[in-house]
């Protein structure tokens, strides 16, 4: 019954986070040119542009990178910690709008490349490599994307934050997917610039009252921002410059022929929208992503597995380990005496100290400090706090409460060393602060030299590499030196019977009570939970799409705790009816193991989902997939351990021993 009330409490929780959302920041409101002197408002709509990146490479460029038209006076706003990890570098454009003012075929610069010219045919190959690999252009308009939208199967509208940068037709004059396919794209081997976007912003307008501001309903609230990329041939002055089709005149593969002239140019159309406030202006973006059937089918799976999971322990629990305790204690009242079996007859040996104890003490402690880490940022997130809107905001408080969180790290660190009986508490507090920090910095600072080897935008720069060590040594280092202070003074934890000085010999397993079978079964099942929600983290990552069902993912998170633990009790009772007292690492690594099962499915999603060019991206995603990796086999590893290590406290605490 207990249980029942956690999940509708989790359950309604998860609905109340798919209602709303916080925005992220507070809302701007524009109103027009001749309005502005009556009320504090603003009348110019600047874009700004992120980053172009590619479905088909992990390395992405900033907007300077590629011969675009940029700001005389470019200006970047603060970016947080999360922005410039994920590698988003976003800055003025030249593209400026004024509210409710409609523009027409608007020239913003063009672009020569001259034939000879070594700069130009830079320039020019450069950006015929970023059409053949479908990069995409990110712009922002109050705070929003300016989305592209087109049809997909089964004649559903998707919104994409981004939109390319041209269309390449292949040597078999077939287009890139990615492209809409346009008839005027004809020729083979050439590569279409779309030098013209069709911008469509839809505002809000809102009464006095509901504002506080004066606008005499002249003003309002952007809440959606379209456009249409176009290749659009000027030859023509004025507005009537962008009426035709004909497309701009194709640059041709292989070495520059003719000399290249681009015109960019941009239309901008204001239309009134009274059905959208600016609070849900979002929603047309996240509806298009159709996710809420196939979530909801995760969660049903993940519930029936858990529910078997919990028959088998409440089974266990309630009639097998209860006539257990039952027959082993009316054992001991009795006057003959009779030898022990099963579970019983390895209390002695129980809480014997494994092997490596040091390492499974530094894996423990920062386990749990990721476990924490975790479930505070999924609260957050839930709350709202976290939304698409606030960029980075997801990536900076990880990172911050990972660092602020050494503190949990060292004490319990520290705590299950000592209970493992070892000495050397400097080395431990060492380990604990620089092996899991440093094995993932390290495996970070190379996969940062490729990005900045390839000139990329995601390259972190040295100054944030700098702080990011500052907050490891600065912060973290001392929170766990603390932690593990108290730790390794308070006194050792008590085990419920005593350990024997001789140890007592293990019995020949059968094949299924061996360690490595039971390893292997201990990890499909938290898999057989998580493996659909994975699908949609691995696309927001990889594919760039825009994850929001935080309230899904908190819903699985404590699916997969539940799992983990039951799966890992389950199996180390087994092992000790079989008088296979060696759980201690045996527990970690039964839940930690679904760790390789997440490896195996990345393998796979690269393999069916990707089609990622070259082995930077190759190396760059194998990298980040093992650092990933690495901490969710911590995390799971911990959650396995300390479920196991409570179970066998609390049964060998109920029965009567000599």
């Amino acid at each position: 019954m207990k249980g029942t009330y956690i999940f509708c409490i989790v359950a309604s929780l998860f609905l109340v986070n798919e209602a709303f959302y916080l925005p992220g920041l507070a809302p701007v409101t524009y109103c027009e040119e001749s309005d502005q002197p009556k009320a504090t408002c603003k009348t110019k709509v600047p874009v700004f542009v992120n980053r172009l990146n590619s479905l088909e490479t992990v390395v992405p460029y900033e907007y300077q990178s590629f011969d675009f038209c940029v700001d005389d006076k470019p200006s970047s706003p603060v970016e947080n910690l999360g922005q410039v990890v994920f590698g988003e570098r976003i800055s003025s454009s030249p593209y400026t709008f004024t509210f409710k003012k409609n523009v027409t075929c608007q020239p913003v610069c063009n672009k020569e490349y001259k034939k000879g010219d070594q700069t130009s045919v830079k320039k020019l190959n450069f950006l015929r490599r970023g059409i053949a690999l479908n990069y995409m252009h990110h712009w922002i308009v109050d705070n929003m994307p300016i989305t592209w939208c087109y049809i997909v199967e089964n004649n559903k509208r998707y919104c994409s934050t981004g939109f390319p940068i041209g269309c390449f037709v292949t040597s078999q004059g077939r287009q890139k997917d990615a492209c809409v396919m346009k008839a005027e794209f004809k020729d083979a081997n050439t590569y279409y610039v779309f030098n013209h976007v069709d911008i469509t912003i839809e505002y809000h307008s809102g009464t006095n009252e509901e504002w506080g501001v004066d606008l005499a309903d002249k003003g309002g609230r952007i809440v959606r921002a379209k456009l249409e990329p176009r290749s659009i041939l000027h030859n023509k002055p004025g507005p009537e410059a962008c009426a035709g089709n004909a497309p701009v005149k194709g640059i041709k593969g292989g070495d520059m022929t003719d000399a290249v002239k681009i015109d960019y140019t941009y239309s901008v159309y204001w239309v009134e929208n009274k059905q959208i406030k600016w609070s849900s202006r979002w929603d047309y973006i996240l509806e298009s992503i159709p996710h809420t059937n196939i979530q909801w089918f995760s969660i049903m799976n993940s519930l029936v597995i858990v529910l078997f999971l919990s028959g088998m322990v409440a089974m266990i629990m309630l009639r097998t380990l209860h006539k257990d305790i039952a027959r082993y204690n009316q054992m001991d009242s009795s006057e003959d005496a009779q030898e022990e079996f099963g579970w019983k007859l390895v209390h002695g040996d129980v809480f014997r100290p494994p092997r490596q104890g040091m390492l499974l003490a530094v894996f423990t402690g920062n386990g749990a400090q990721l476990f924490c880490m975790t479930f505070i940022t999924l609260v957050f997130a839930c709350l709202g706090f976290l939304s698409p809107a606030n960029r980075g905001a997801l990536m900076t408080c990880a990172m911050v409460l990972y660092v602020c969180l050494g503190t949990p790290a060292g004490y319990i660190s520290a705590r299950v060393y000592k209970m493992f009986g070892g000495e050397k508490w400097k080395s431990n507090v060492l380990l604990t602060s620089f092996f899991v920090p440093g094995v993932i910095f390290s495996i970070f600072f190379i996969l940062n030299l490729i990005l900045w080897i390839k000139g990329s935008s995601a390259a972190i720069p040295f100054t944030t590499l700098l702080a990011l060590l500052a907050l490891w040594f600065g912060i973290s280092v001392p929170l766990t030196f603390v932690g593990a202070y108290f730790g390794f003074k308070k006194r050792p934890i008590e085990h419920p019977v005593r350990t024997n000085q001789i140890p007592r010999q293990i019995p020949d397993q059968t094949c299924y009570t061996k360690a490595l079978p039971g390893i292997l079964m201990g990890g499909i099942l938290p898999f057989g939970c998580i493996f659909i929600q994975l699908f949609f983290i691995l696309n927001s990552i990889w594919s760039h799409q825009t994850y929001y069902m935080f309230g899904f993912l908190c819903l699985v998170f404590i699916i997969l705790i539940v799992t983990c633990s039951e799966a890992t009790v389950l199996l180390c009772y087994f092992h000790l009816c079989a008088e296979d007292y060696h759980w201690w690492w045996r527990s970690f690594l039964t839940s930690g193991f679904t760790a390789v099962y997440f490896f195996i499915y990345c393998i796979h999603y690269y393999v069916s989902k990707l089609e990622m060019v070259g082995a930077a991206s190759m190396i760059l995603y194998f990298g980040y997939t093992i650092i990933i990796v690495f901490c969710f086999f911590l995390l799971t590893g911990s959650i396995g351990f300390f479920s196991c290590f409570w179970f066998v406290t609390k049964i060998y605490s109920v029965v009567k021993v000599d």
